[in-house]
């Protein structure tokens, strides 16, 4: 059986990316966002990912950016992976040389499907919750239910997600990946490691 991925996002000091590889993450997450509290520059990046072991995969999360910003965080940052949380195009998001995602705000009458079609060379979507005015990070979930058992890309969970229902999301969902941030922080933009252990053992059930 194919286990869940984990990927903690928004980590912003370099202990923190090593707490998550040994609580067990696969994946950490870097917000290259300035109005996000978890936002880090390009230098603040490299020391943060500069101890990481192999086979950790580092993704950089983008809100509208400048393509030239994308371009230097995967030259200098060493990028594997890279998340689209804004209204980037098919035709942005293909223009650089690396993996990607699209993040999906996900309402009532999201058509998921329609989502996968436009972003037919997207790796995932991830599907987060929708607050008006607010691009990710909102530590609230949504109606799992939305979610079609038949969309034709992998599912990244998120919104939300902490390890008292992180469980019951991958028992119901059976997404490819989670995706957690507040909900593994001791203090904004400060992860735990106790909650961030505790976070996989729950994906781990």
């Amino acid at each position: 059986m194919t286990r869940t991925r984990v990927k903690i996002c928004g980590i912003t000091r370099s202990e923190d990316a090593l707490g998550a590889v040994s609580a067990g993450c696969d994946a950490i997450g870097l917000v290259f966002y300035p109005p996000s509290p978890r936002n880090v520059s390009i230098e603040q990046a490299q020391q943060v990912v500069a101890n990481l072991p192999p086979y950790v995969t580092v993704v950089g999360l983008f809100v509208n950016p400048d393509p030239q910003m994308v371009s230097d965080a995967i030259e200098k940052v060493g990028l594997t992976c890279v998340q689209f949380h804004g209204d980037e195009s098919p035709e942005f998001c293909n223009q650089f040389n690396v993996r990607w995602y699209k993040a999906v705000r996900v309402k009532d009458d999201t058509d998921l499907h329609s989502y996968a079609k436009s972003y037919e060379n997207a790796s995932a979507l991830l599907l987060d919750t929708y607050k008006a005015g607010v691009p990710g990070g909102t530590g609230e979930t949504f109606n799992w239910s939305l979610i079609p058992n038949d969309l034709p890309k992998p599912v990244i969970l998120a919104g939300g997600l902490e390890p008292s229902n992180v469980a019951k999301a991958v028992q119901q969902v059976r997404p490819y990946a989670v995706d957690v941030s507040g909900g593994v922080e001791a203090e904004k933009a400060i992860k735990s490691n106790d909650k961030m252990i505790a976070f996989v053992q729950e994906v781990l059930k």
